[in-house]
């Protein structure tokens, strides 16, 4: 008599033998079924049966666990939503730098020195510290459109709070508006991500998260371009009010417009999962992804916490040089307000090409890593040629050096989203991209500040040696993260076994019995 070897039973009408696998799953599938290559799939051989019983048993000595395949769907609308988040971004993005790139303008307006003009900005990083922690639970437990609906309701406020304060004696006012629009960023920065995830495929979630960071980036360029075009440098203190007016009730306007869209279109995720990877995580459990467990989970993760400061480093870095930047062109190049905001859209444009190609370039090597390193030191090298013709006196060659400073600085941003998705897979890529973020806004308020007080005393060269430095810092950490990409392993788990339907297109297996029951299949390591 046979004897039963050790391990996890296995009905016996879900396994199919060597000889009954099915040649059209074979064909269609692009299986190599031949006999050799068909004993290496364990799960589809026959076993010993016991005389006394009808159960086989596999030997989990030679075996491993592949979870079920299940059912995934692409869907078309999936674009659609990335259209309005991006949109949604991009207003809050223009009018967080709509006060700063014509800074000069603002403070004889409203009377006020550098420091609280650089207010109008930086209370966007100081906000998101302490409102990142809960919008990320309710993000977990109440899920992507709750938050959207949040965010673009305080975006709508915050902008028509502006739209009264084109007055001098207004200052205060403007810097409540600007508050509320900062409560909006905290729903925003830490989302392509997690909708990337949500409504993307394998093969199209880098570059979907690049989409999404480049709805922000736009809304750079545009707060870059447009404010000195719409609020010239004029001496009449009730016509420039007038100018301001027109600024704020376009702002107002938009975003309207884009609350109204994010209530009565956006979705929170599609029927059916996009990705292998997106239906486990739908599958697991919800009390072992709980809000506290998951961060005290990726403040352990040793790869994460490299990542989180690196990447704080370097958008740290882009944000003082966002919010500075009309200070450091005005130095050399006096009365160039209109350029210095067409240097920033430079930065940005350029960046936005940069996110795009690397999420491209991610979606089909998945050299995360490499990548993410390479794109760093080229920021780092990117920043010192910066800051050695910044001075010079050539303006169109402050155009050339602020472009490539902006495709790689800029580019970096999906690159740092992704990897850390990758690195913290199942976590929610929520939580991981809010904790980047925390991270950039600590460093671009510290960056901010002491960049802007060493402008003063020592000018823009020795501030920006002061951002080389922790861009090189950023780098060598860098280079000792350890490259985990547990959402590739999911994804390759679940690949080693396809089936096709009868129409040709890929679906899940349980037209094979795959996932008609509650038993894993068993492979042959």
């Amino acid at each position: 008599m046979l004897q039963k070897p050790q391990g996890k039973k296995l009905h016996r009408s879900n396994m199919i033998s060597q000889e009954e696998f099915p040649q059209d799953l074979c064909d269609a599938g692009g299986l190599d079924c031949s006999p050799t290559r068909k004993q290496s799939f364990g799960e589809y051989s026959r076993v010993p049966l016991d005389d006394n019983s009808d159960t086989p048993e596999i030997s989990d000595m030679d075996t491993e666990l592949i979870f079920p395949l299940m059912e995934t769907k692409l869907y078309k609308r999936r674009w659609l939503m990335l259209f309005i988040f991006s949109a949604y971004s991009m207003s809050n993005a223009f009018m967080w730098l709509q006060y700063s790139i014509i800074g000069d303008i603002f403070m004889r307006f409203y009377n006020i020195d550098s420091l609280a003009l650089d207010w109008l900005s930086m209370i966007y990083f100081l906000t998101y510290i302490p409102l990142i922690l809960p919008v990320m639970w309710v993000l977990d437990n109440r899920g992507l459109r709750d938050v959207l609906v949040v965010g673009a309701a305080f975006n709508c406020i915050g902008a028509w709070i502006k739209t009264g304060t084109a007055h001098p004696d207004m200052f205060a006012m403007t810097l409540l508006g600007q508050f509320v629009c900062s409560i909006a960023t905290v729903y925003i920065l830490g989302i392509p991500s997690r909708l990337a995830s949500l409504w993307f495929g394998q093969k199209e979630v880098s570059t979907a998260c690049s989409v999404g960071v480049l709805g922000n980036q736009m809304g750079i360029a545009i707060g870059f371009l447009l404010p000195p075009i719409l609020v010239p440098n004029v001496d009449d203190v009730d016509e420039l009010a007038y100018y301001i007016r027109i600024m704020f009730y376009t702002s107002a306007g938009v975003a309207t417009l884009l609350f109204i869209l994010v209530v009565i279109v956006f979705q929170e995720k599609p029927e059916l999962p996009p990705s292998q990877a997106q239906a486990q995580a739908r599958s697991t459990p919800s009390d072992e992804n709980s809000y506290l467990s998951s961060i005290l989970r990726l403040l352990r993760n040793k790869p994460f916490m490299l990542l989180m400061v690196s990447y704080g480093l370097n958008v740290g870095c882009f944000y003082s040089i966002s919010t500075l930047l009309n200070r450091m062109i005005i130095d050399h190049y006096p009365g160039e307000e209109v350029n210095a905001g067409r240097i920033g859209l430079t930065i940005v444009v350029a960046g936005m090409a940069g996110s795009l190609l690397c999420g491209i370039w991610l979606d089909k090597t998945k050299t995360y890593k490499q990548t993410t390193l390479a794109v760093y030191l080229l920021s780092l090298i990117g920043m010192i040629v910066y800051t050695f013709t910044l001075n010079l006196g050539y303006l169109w060659l402050v155009f050339v050096t602020a472009g490539a400073l902006g495709f790689f600085m800029t580019g970096y941003l999906p690159l740092g989203f992704e990897f850390a998705v990758e690195l913290t897979y199942p976590e929610s890529e929520g939580t991981s991209s809010g904790l980047l973020n925390c991270s950039a806004q600590i460093f671009g308020i510290i960056f901010t500040i002491s960049q802007g007080k060493i402008i003063d005393k020592w000018g823009t060269f020795a501030a920006n040696i002061f951002l080389c430095i922790f861009l090189l810092i950023g780098s060598v950490l860098t280079g000792f993260i350890k490259s985990d990409l547990r959402r590739q392993k999911a994804n390759l788990q679940q690949a080693e076994v396809r089936t096709v339907s009868p129409t040709g297109s890929e679906s899940s297996a349980k037209d094979y019995g795959a996932t008609a029951s509650s038993v894993h299949w068993q492979r042959q390591s």
